[in-house]
C-alpha cells in the first residue's frame, strides 16, 4: 500500500478549516462546485469533476481536529482508500496534514492525483485566507485527465 501525503499551513482557525471540510458549501468552495450529499458520520458525499465523480462515506469527524472519509465508488483506483485531514493549531496558523492512504500500487493516475491534491489544498488555503478558492472547474489543469 502507498499513500499521498501533503502538509499546508493555513492562516485560519481549526474550526474554520473543519467547517470547510464538513459542509457541502464549504467543500464546494475549494474542491468542486458540484458537491452534494450528507457530510455527517455515516453519510455519503458525492463530488463531480466533469465526466467523473468520487463518492465518499464519512467515517470519522472530530470537530477542529480530524476528518476521515472512505472512498466507496469511483474512481476505480480510489475504491477502498481513505482520505484523512488532521488539523493542528500552530500559532496564527493551522497545519493541515493530508493523507490519501491505501492505494494498492503507485500507478500513473496516482501521480496525477498527488499533484491535484496539492492544487486543491492550496485552493482550501486560498478560500480560507482570501475568501476565494479555485474549485473544479476553475482549478489548475495539469494533463488529459482534467
Amino acid at each position: 500500500m502507498v499513500d499521498i501525503l501533503h502538509k499546508v499551513g493555513i492562516a485560519s482557525t481549526p474550526d474554520e478549516i473543519y467547517a470547510a471540510l464538513t459542509t457541502v458549501d464549504g467543500l464546494a468552495g475549494w474542491w468542486t462546485d458540484d458537491t452534494s450529499g450528507d457530510p455527517t458520520v455515516g453519510g455519503t458525499i458525492h463530488f463531480t469533476f466533469g465526466p467523473g465523480s468520487i463518492h465518499t462515506r464519512v467515517v470519522d469527524l472530530r470537530p477542529g481536529r480530524r476528518v476521515l472519509w472512505a472512498v466507496v465508488d469511483e474512481p476505480e483506483e480510489w475504491v477502498d482508500t481513505e482520505i484523512l485531514f488532521e488539523l493542528r493549531p500552530e500559532g496564527d496558523y493551522t497545519t493541515v496534514l493530508f493523507t490519501h492512504r491505501g492505494w494498492k500500487e503507485p500507478v500513473e493516475f496516482m501521480h496525477h492525483c498527488s499533484t491535484k491534491w496539492a492544487i486543491y489544498l492550496m485552493s482550501l488555503k486560498s478560500v480560507l485566507e482570501t475568501g476565494k478558492g479555485a474549485p473544479a472547474p476553475r482549478d489548475v489543469k495539469i494533463d488529459s485527465w482534467d
